[in-house]
């Protein structure tokens, strides 16, 4: 069975499309969350056992936030935190 060129074209076209749709999906972000007193929540992805998601928090709130949730999986920590509200 021959196939024309313009068949394999078509088909490496349409492979490259869905290929583009898949790494841009990959790479969307979502809204943040809010707590119940508003606060935006972050989330920082980090190996487990380092202090770099904890640093990260700590620089973003000018060092203070509350940890929302932390949980490890496969090596990695995921943190969710809430800057706190600055004194007034």
């Amino acid at each position: 069975m021959k196939r024309s060129l313009s068949f394999f074209a078509r088909r490496s076209s349409l492979l490259l499309s869905a290929g583009a749709v898949l790494a841009l999906g990959a790479c969307s972000s979502s809204a943040p969350l809010f707590l119940s007193d508003g606060r935006p929540t972050v989330l920082v992805q980090c190996p487990a056992g380092s202090s770099s998601c904890s640093e990260q928090a700590s620089a973003n709130c000018n060092g203070a936030y509350d940890v929302v949730r932390q949980s490890t999986d496969g090596g990695t920590l995921s943190l969710i935190y809430a800057c706190r509200a600055a004194a007034r």
